[in-house]
C-alpha cells in the first residue's frame, strides 16, 4: 500500500531556494513534489509542520560515534544503529560510520558490520568512512603511531572489493603511505579518497587530487599549513577546486576568521562541506571513554587526550550550522548546504541527497526559526519529534 502524505504550515528549504505558503508531498519514502498548498492531491494525508522551516537533512561524512558507543570499540551492525539514532535528533539523516586507525582485524569486523548495516538498511546509514591507518606519523594527532602503516596491495583490494557492497565507502589516506597509483585505481573503483593527516607538500597534494583524490579531511587539522613559500596541504584544499574540504566549526579546531578566509578563498567547484568528527559522546552526558586503550576526556566543549591532544569533536550537525551561521556569519541557507547538499555532492549522492526535489530521498528536518530541531524523517518516516519519549 503506498504511503503518500503533505508536510505544511512551514517554509520549505529545497536547498537551493524558499518556497512560501508551499507543501512537501512524500511518497514510499521519497520526495515527489513541492506543491503550492492549495494544489495539493485529493486524498493526501496532511501533517502539519507548525511553522518554523522544513529543511534537506544533514549529511556526515564523517562520524567515529554517538550514544555512548565507538565503532572502533564495537564494530558491529548494533552499534551502527545506536550512532545513526544518537544523530538523528541533531538532523543528520545519513552518516558515514568511521573508523579510526585500528588493527587490519577491527578494520575487516567494521567492513563487515557496514556491509551488513547496508544490506539491512539501517535508517540514516550511507557508508563506512575509514580513516586510516595509512597516514602520517608527523600529523598522526590521535591516531595511534604503532598502527599506521603504508598501503599494500592487499589493503587496495579489500577496498575495492568492500565497496562493491557498500553504497559509499570514504578512506583517508597520507601522501606519505599511498602511491598515486593506488589513489587512482581507489577512485576507478568508486571509492572517494580523502587527504588527511599528512604534512604533505602542495604540489605533492595536487598530484594525488590529480590521480583522484577528491576530499580533504578536516581542514586545517593534523595537516601541513599555509607559509609563505610553502602552501602545504591546507593551502591546497583551498586553492585546488575539484577538492572539497571537511570542516569541524565547533571554534575550537578552526578559529572563526580562519574559516571565513577559508571561505573566501575556496576554489571550487568542490566545496567545504560540514562534518563533526563525532565520537561516543553525543546523546550522552558521559565524561571520559576509551579509543584504542587511551582515554579520552570530555571537557569545556572539547575531547583531549591526557596530553591534550584533540581526539575528534564533542559536536553535532545542528550545533555546527547555529556555529556558522552565528558566530563565523555564514548565512543560513549556506550553512545549511554546508551540512547537507555540499557533502552529498563530495561524495557523489546529491542525486538522492541533500536537496528536496522530485525522486529524493524524504530526509526532512523541521527546525524553528531560531534553529531548534523539531521533527525529523528519514526515508518518510518520522525518527525524532521534540518533546516526545526517546
Amino acid at each position: 500500500m503506498s504511503d503518500r502524505f503533505a508536510l505544511t504550515g512551514a517554509r520549505i528549504f529545497d536547498g537551493d531556494n524558499w518556497h512560501e505558503g508551499s507543501a512537501l508531498v512524500v511518497r514510499d519514502g521519497l520526495v515527489e513534489a513541492i506543491v503550492r498548498q492549495g494544489a495539493l492531491p485529493p486524498g493526501v494525508r496532511v501533517v502539519d509542520a507548525g511553522g518554523g522551516m522544513l529543511v534537506p537533512g544533514f549529511v556526515d561524512i564523517q562520524v567515529n560515534g554517538g550514544g555512548g558507543v565507538m565503532l572502533n570499540d564495537h564494530p558491529d551492525v548494533v552499534s551502527i544503529e545506536t550512532i545513526c539514532r544518537a544523530h538523528a535528533p541533531f538532523g543528520t539523516t545519513a552518516l558515514l560510520a568511521t573508523l579510526i586507525t585500528d588493527t587490519p582485524a577491527i578494520t575487516a569486523a567494521a567492513i563487515a558490520a557496514g556491509e551488513a548495516a547496508a544490506l539491512q538498511k539501517v535508517p540514516g546509514f550511507l557508508g563506512l568512512h575509514l580513516e586510516g591507518p595509512h597516514l602520517s606519523i608527523a600529523r598522526k594527532g590521535a591516531h595511534d603511531p604503532a598502527l599506521i602503516r603504508p598501503m599494500t596491495d592487499a589493503d587496495q583490494a579489500m577496498l575495492i572489493a568492500a565497496r562493491q557492497k557498500l553504497p559509499v565507502l570514504l578512506t583517508t589516506i597520507a601522501p606519505e603511505s599511498v602511491e598515486p597509483a593506488r589513489v587512482a585505481a581507489l577512485a576507478k573503483a568508486g571509492v572517494v579518497v580523502s587527504l588527511g593527516h599528512s604534512d604533505t607538500s602542495y604540489l605533492k597534494a595536487k598530484t594525488f587530487a590529480e590521480a583522484g583524490a577528491s576530499v580533504v579531511t578536516h581542514l586545517f587539522n593534523a595537516m601541513s599549513q599555509i607559509g609563505n613559500r610553502e602552501p602545504g596541504l591546507a593551502g591546497t584544499a583551498i586553492d585546488v577546486g575539484t577538492l572539497s574540504a571537511g570542516l569541524i566549526a565547533d571554534g575550537i579546531h578552526v578559529h572563526p576568521a580562519t574559516i571565513r578566509i577559508a571561505l573566501d578563498a575556496k576554489q571550487g567547484p568542490g566545496k567545504i562541506v560540514l562534518v563533526t568528527d563525532a565520537m561516543a559522546t553525543i546523546g550522552t552526558d558521559m565524561t571520559s571513554f576509551t579509543l584504542n586503550g587511551r582515554t579520552i576526556y570530555r571537557k569545556d566543549g572539547s575531547l583531549r587526550l591526557a596530553d591534550g591532544t584533540l581526539a575528534g569533536a564533542d559536536l553535532d550537525m545542528i550545533s555546527a550550522i547555529r556555529f556558522m551561521h552565528g558566530v563565523v556569519g555564514v548565512e543560513l541557507t549556506e550553512a545549511l548546504r554546508m551540512a547537507s547538499l555540499y557533502p552529498a555532492q563530495a561524495i557523489g549522492q546529491s542525486h538522492r541527497l541533500g536537496r528536496l526535489a522530485n525522486g529524493t530521498a524524504a530526509d526532512v528536518v523541521a527546525l524553528s526559526d531560531d534553529l531548534g530541531i523539531e521533527r525529523v524523517w528519514i526515508g518518510g518516516d518520522k525518527v525524532f519529534e521534540a518533546g516526545a519519549p526517546r
